[in-house]
């Protein structure tokens, strides 16, 4: 999954525009035009990075003159006062575009290390790591491709992705087996159907409906071992539901195949990072 497509260019566009205004009156009042300056980007603490061609696009968009040079690749792990890439060129440039710059890289690399950190949590278990799309509006894209770089996987981009019946659905429709015969009946063949539950009869009747994924959503340990094994193959299953805040290797051994995990995005911590510029 590539950081660019046709929405993060807007999306950039969008986040300079929101941040220069109509130009930055305090660089723009002291900075004569034809001063240049050099810095680096470096990590003020531990962590993964990503969003480093975020960057690049943005300098390359506020001014081409801008020489943004990345000293390493998103996904590397980094330490305190690591340079992380340098700059040089125009000061108007670099001092005008250091704020959104860093909100990307920063916001990323909150991603990439949050996922990658859980992701050394269930070392060896098998368990399979998502995300979800309690996304910021917007940041979709980019805060999935961050995921991807801290070593999880991607649930559905959005809602033509795939068929996921939720605890809604099955309210307004009337049961899971009703719903899931509405979705045979009118959604393209192909596409995998997924149902939330939350009881063990649930499970029941998912499986008696011939769910191809099974979300067990906020079951305490035990019932989670329940359902696997009432499952016993017939589907994939998928642990969801406040699972940052429980502990995820025990989640992995009772059997499911994929947790996913709404806190990678939502409300995750951004990585400390700061441009500095070198004394003129």
């Amino acid at each position: 999954m590539r950081p660019f497509n046709f929405n993060t260019e807007k999306l950039i566009a969008i986040a300079i525009e929101e941040d220069i205004g109509t130009g930055d009156i305090t660089t723009n009042s002291i900075i004569p035009s034809d001063a240049t300056l050099t810095g680096q980007f470096i990590a003020r603490e531990e962590g993964m990075v990503c969003g480093l061609g975020v960057v690049k696009r943005i300098f390359e968009i506020i001014d081409p003159l801008v020489e943004f040079t990345p000293k390493i690749q998103d996904g590397m792990h980094v330490v305190p006062q690591q340079v992380l890439a340098d700059i040089c060129g125009p000061a108007r440039a670099i001092l005008t575009g250091e704020r959104v710059s860093l909100n990307f890289l920063q916001h990323l690399s909150g991603i990439a290390t949050k996922t990658a950190r859980i992701i050394e949590s269930v070392s060896g278990t098998g368990i399979r790591i998502l995300d979800t799309r309690k996304t910021i509006p917007g940041l979709r894209w980019l805060e999935k491709y961050a995921v991807r770089t801290g070593g999880g996987l991607n649930h559905r981009m959005n809602l033509s992705d795939g068929i996921m019946i939720k605890n809604n659905h099955i309210k307004a429709a009337g049961s899971i087996t009703l719903a899931m015969e509405q979705a045979r009946l009118n959604a393209p063949p192909t596409l995998k159907i997924e149902v939330e539950v939350e009881s063990m009869e649930q499970v029941q009747e998912a499986i008696n409906a011939g769910a191809d994924i099974i979300m067990l959503d906020n079951m305490d340990l035990v019932t989670m071992r329940q359902a696997v094994k009432k499952i016993n193959g017939r589907a994939l299953i998928e642990a969801s539901g406040n699972m940052i805040n429980k502990n995820l290797s025990d989640v992995a051994k009772t059997g499911v195949d994929m947790i996913s995990i709404g806190g990678l995005t939502h409300s995750v911590k951004a990585l400390d990072i700061s441009l500095r510029i070198s004394q003129q």
